[in-house]
């Protein structure tokens, strides 16, 4: 499986750790940017970045780090076809796939540490959707349009 990953400044370091630890063991990590450290840059290049390869690619996950994660998650989710998921735990991260078949996790710098994050990785990048008619029915409006008059 591709995994796009990406950060902000606060991710910066989490990244190059999960990086490491995805391609040891047998994921195909690609490191979307930041490329390099530099204090005070915006979440929004790397959310944007992840959300465009992770839609064009199916079957692909993507990674975001950022301080609180909430940034993160809230641009991706501006990408039709992306369900980015904020989890901070094992469970939310097995939930955000088996009934929400979230294809981009959003991780907080600041809330979790190193162990915490490859757990919710692992469970997310191992746990299949479950194709219940009622998750797809939820999950095909997730991109309807609402227009106000």
């Amino acid at each position: 499986m591709k995994v796009y990953i990406g950060s902000d400044y606060r991710g910066f370091e989490k990244k190059k750790i999960l990086l490491e630890y995805l391609n040891r063991n047998g994921f195909e990590a690609v490191d979307v940017g930041a490329y390099k450290y530099v204090e005070g840059d915006d979440f929004n290049d790397a959310a944007i970045e992840v959300a465009k390869v992770v839609r064009e690619e199916p079957g692909s996950k993507g990674i975001l780090i950022c301080d609180s994660a909430h940034g993160v998650t809230m641009q991706a989710n501006r990408f039709k076809g992306i369900r980015a998921a904020h989890c901070d735990s094992d469970e939310s991260a097995k939930l955000a796939r088996e009934h929400d078949d979230a294809n981009v996790l959003c991780l907080s710098a600041h809330f979790l540490d190193d162990q915490k994050m490859q757990d919710i990785v692992d469970i997310f990048l191992k746990t299949s959707f479950e194709s219940l008619e009622r998750r797809i029915r939820r999950i095909n409006r997730l991109d309807e349009r609402e227009d106000y008059a």
